[in-house]
């Protein structure tokens, strides 16, 4: 059958990704009387996990949703039917379409299908005696690459510290953003886009309804998530459909100021030139014809093609009613803790003083004299070198793409009244120290899992792995409370007009600091408000 085609595993050299080894019938019958304990019930039918290395218990490739497939292509997604008997939850599904962006996704893109929602569920007892703050994780890449189904999530030590973690699959790229004004035209809600974000949506809510039997408390649920991730996770928290399904956040490197969203008018626009891209006819029944392509042949034709209008998150007017930007300075996000923060260095850039001083003058309008000073570039000058941020070039990039659209709107969510914990990466991975501390570079100490080859992957050592333990207690602290403070813990001062923050550092230790990037940030957040001033 073709559902148990896709639970297959596939050796892989990366350390990321670890797939179960053997194939596994959807039902199994009838069960040994000591499995028994590893069956759940769901709302859609019965689970059988397995047992996880060192205690607790495992739920892998679980459906939230129907499968995407032919008329559901470029639709809200719809709950999982039911199924009778057992079904196993014993292997990763498999990761959503996606293109091969490099070699952080290759093994995703090769072995990425549109039948791809699925949820896994990683529990710290079994059989639980209590219920668990959740921890609900959205993949970083773009929006357009990556998977939940990684051993990098899974097998690490942070669900030690008494969490169950979920990790989701959710539609990437085109499969999960295009926009069209037929798509518009056959909605119920007069919008399109932002599929990925709608299965994040009902993957919440399957949580609401489910996480109970798997010993996780529904009134307590974390979602965090790092890169798009983390951009994903802010704009959750100014959307409507998700109002009330989590009680806490946290962003890692992003926040919704990063993403450029388009107003629907505009996406559709896109959307049209994507589907020409495509060789869809002119005029009417482009996405007919788009919903006879398969996976596969959009995702080449794409690649071809490379100068197509990018698809992401759009002002759908359904899951994001208003610009996030808007929603945040209003205070009219949700109301719950927020904890977020930045790596050093993230992407970097290799622009020369001359390419980084036409790109401002491009960019920031009236306020071009003023970000020139920030960086050093005013008077032909060559640009302020930082031994811990990079040249001016790394500066202005982790400035403007992730550092300050994330402090500007943990401001905006402070000043509203809510609570919010910053902190700043300054730790490189092991082997990586001439680098800095890269974008990603936090999570093997977020996860506590070591990759041994891609490229977060060193030779940790005690140092790092003490560093791990402490982040791991600060994170699931705040998702159990709201405030990552413990007994024992350096302190982390709750965020404030002075801007306190703590700097995790390269010898492993916790540092508080105050005003991050407070030149640079304050030029962006008076550029950004005005972009955000209604047209008169």
């Amino acid at each position: 059958m073709k559902l148990f085609r896709r639970l297959r595993s596939h050796p892989i050299s990366s350390a990321l990704l670890v797939l179960g080894s053997a194939l596994l019938p959807l039902v199994e019958a009838p069960l040994r009387a000591e499995d028994n304990s590893l069956v759940v019930k769901t709302t859609a039918g019965e689970l059988k996990g397995k047992p996880r290395p060192g205690g607790g218990a495992e739920f892998l490739g679980i459906p939230y949703a129907q499968p995407p497939l032919g008329d559901l292509r470029w639709r809200e997604p719809v709950a999982a039917k039911p199924w009778s008997g057992v079904r196993n939850a014993t292997a990763f599904g498999a990761p959503c379409a996606q293109p091969d962006l490099g070699d952080w996704n290759r093994h995703d893109a090769e072995n990425g299908k549109e039948d791809c929602l699925f949820l896994n569920v990683i529990v710290p007892e079994w059989p639980v005696t209590k219920p668990f703050p959740v921890m609900f994780w959205i993949h970083g890449g773009a929006n357009e690459g990556g998977t939940a189904s990684s051993a990098l999530y899974k097998d690490g030590t942070l669900v030690n510290h008494g969490v169950v973690l979920v990790t989701v699959n959710y539609r990437l790229g085109i499969f999960g953003f295009l926009a069209h004004p037929e798509l518009t035209a056959e909605s119920a809600h007069h919008s399109s886009g932002n599929y990925g974000l709608a299965d994040q949506v009902l993957a919440l809510n399957w949580v609401h309804d489910n996480i109970r039997n798997f010993g996780g408390d529904p009134g307590n649920i974390t979602v965090f998530g790092q890169s798009a991730g983390a951009i994903d996770t802010s704009l959750l928290m100014t959307s409507p459909l998700a109002k009330n399904l989590f009680q806490k956040a946290i962003a890692q490197s992003g926040a919704a100021l990063t993403a450029p969203l388009l107003p629907l008018a505009a996406a559709e626009q896109a959307g049209t030139l994507v589907a020409e891209t495509l060789n869809a006819p002119s005029g009417s029944g482009q996405i007919k014809h788009l919903r006879t392509l398969s996976a596969a042949d959009i995702l080449a034709a794409l690649a071809k093609a490379r100068n197509h209008p990018r698809v992401g998150p759009d002002l759908d007017g359904w899951v994001l009613q208003h610009h996030p930007g808007a929603v945040f300075a209003s205070g009219a996000e949700a109301r719950i803790p927020l904890l977020y923060g930045t790596t050093t260095r993230e992407f970097g850039s290799n622009a020369s003083p001359e390419q980084l001083r036409s790109t401002i003058s491009l960019v920031a309008g009236a306020l071009v004299p003023k970000v020139l000073a920030a960086y050093g570039l005013a008077n032909g000058g060559h640009g302020a070198n930082d031994p811990k941020y990079g040249t001016a070039a790394d500066q202005w990039s982790a400035d403007v793409t992730f550092r300050c659209p994330s402090l500007v709107q943990a401001a905006w969510h402070e000043a509203a009244g809510n609570t919010a914990y910053q902190y700043e990466f300054n730790h490189a991975i092991p082997g990586q120290e001439a680098q800095g501390a890269v974008h990603s570079a936090e999570l093997p100490y977020v996860f506590g899992f070591y990759p041994r080859s891609g490229n977060i992957s060193g030779n940790f050592n005690e140092v790092d792995k003490k560093l791990a333990d402490l982040m791991e207690i600060y994170w699931t602290n705040f998702a159990k409370t709201g405030n990552p403070n413990g007994t024992g813990l350096p302190n982390w001062s709750q965020q404030d007009a002075a801007g306190p923050y703590i700097q995790f550092q390269q010898d492993g230790a916790v540092q508080p600091a105050t005003g991050l990037r407070n030149t640079q940030c304050n030029v962006y957040r008076e550029w950004l408000t005005t972009r955000l001033q209604p047209a008169h």
